[in-house]
């Protein structure tokens, strides 16, 4: 029988890991672009990441699409979220 205090690390763990991420990501994007972007800003949703700031930086992200992905696989390894929206 599991114990809940099992669940409840497992738990901790998927909400540190997705903090990280966030976390990533903010940094990547500030390094690639100079794009300082909230948390609140940022929501992962089956592994992609949905931006919720003006049109015209993502219009840089996906400019630097490429770029960004590949610092984010450098920092992240398998734990890189698929795309950018």
């Amino acid at each position: 029988m599991i114990e809940i205090k099992d669940l409840l690390l497992k738990f901790n763990n998927l909400l540190f890991s997705e903090e990280v991420k966030k976390n990533s990501i903010r940094e990547i994007l500030n390094e690639t672009i100079g794009l300082n972007i909230k948390s609140e800003d940022i929501k992962i949703k089956k592994n992609i990441v949905y931006l919720n700031i003006k049109p015209i930086y993502k219009n840089e992200i996906l400019l630097k699409k490429d770029e960004i992905f590949l610092k984010l696989q450098e920092k992240l390894g398998k734990k890189t979220p698929q795309n950018i929206v």
